[in-house]
């Protein structure tokens, strides 16, 4: 396979080609960082490349695989962080001036989950200020499909990254949407997991009750592994749910026999909602009716566990 192909492969195909050794780690790193080195200043995606950083780890997982000792399906594979995660000596900019040099002395809880899982840190991404509002001190970050438009914000550098080819799949932040927001922006998947699935220690914080590390990816599969990668308890962060993490991928099996889904008439039929918006949600519905899912119309206000919703 040519290198300059690498970049354009699924995390899921990359993933198995590493598994058989038809690419190989350094392969996919090097393909990775002569992609970002070329169309970085396009996007403005990354505000710190870990290059040697991210070579040294390719070579180690590439003799790592040759010995057998594979960890899994994010072994070798290039990975971009919102720089909001703390990075063991790479600089934790929090997208701010203030931060410029703040270099952490030890990395996140998710950030050594997905070394112990083999991934290789390909550099930190851009974010708004402090991941608030929509203010970019290291220059606005620009959305793939059209240069003039941005990425939705917090973790619109790891959208962006991931939708332009420049990793394979990325972990950004979200408090109030800042991983489903640039997902949508830049035609991705993003989850925010539930609160208390990933371990927030070694993020900086925006609102302790809110905050969730998580996926973004470019197939809901890609989502799935990487979720995986980073997931489970820490002590360190007592929140977070002292429970087995599933296989996500395993889950995927496409049977939502049993699954109810509430389509809320208001949001979907009022004026202000676009027609190709509507009909998407209605196609969406359509297929999940074909997976055994029941979905339902249903009106304002919800009786949600025992209350109501939206709250009065």
């Amino acid at each position: 396979m040519d290198n300059q192909d690498i970049p354009f492969l699924t995390t899921v195909e990359l993933s198995e080609l590493i598994r058989t050794r038809e690419v190989s780690p350094v392969e996919a790193t090097s393909a990775y960082l002569d992609r970002i080195e070329a169309l970085n200043f396009k996007f403005n995606s990354y505000l710190t490349v870990c290059r040697t950083e991210a070579m040294a780890a390719a070579e180690e997982a590439e003799q790592a695989i040759a010995r057998g000792d594979y960890l899994g399906p994010m072994h070798g594979i290039p990975v971009a962080v919102k720089d909001q995660i703390w990075t063991k000596g790479i600089r934790t900019t929090v997208g701010s001036r203030l931060m410029a040099d703040f270099i952490p002395d030890e990395d996140a809880t998710a950030i050594a989950n997905l070394k112990r899982a083999g991934a290789v840190l390909l550099g930190k991404t851009n974010l708004t200020e402090f991941a608030l509002g929509g203010s970019q001190r290291y220059g606005l970050n620009r959305n793939p499909w059209n240069l003039d438009r941005f990425t939705g914000g917090s973790s619109g550098g790891s959208g962006s990254a991931t939708s332009a080819f420049l990793c394979s799949t990325s972990l950004g932040e979200d408090t109030g949407g800042s991983i489903r927001r640039p997902a949508a922006w830049c035609g991705i998947v993003g989850l925010r997991p539930s609160w208390g699935r990933v371990s927030r220690y070694g993020v900086a914080p925006g609102s302790w009750s809110m905050d969730q590390v998580g996926p973004i990816s470019r197939t809901v599969e890609d989502a799935a592994i990487t979720l995986g990668a980073i997931a489970g308890h820490d002590p360190r962060d007592p929140y977070s749910w002292d429970t087995p993490v599933p296989n996500y991928r395993h889950a995927l099996g496409g049977d939502l026999s049993g699954v109810r889904v509430g389509a809320i008439r208001e949001l979907i039929e009022s004026e202000i909602v676009d027609p190709e918006v509507r009909n998407g949600i209605r196609a969406a519905a359509a297929v999940l009716e074909e997976l055994g899912a029941t979905v339902e119309d249903v009106s304002l206000p919800l009786t949600v566990h025992g209350g109501t919703w939206p709250p009065r």
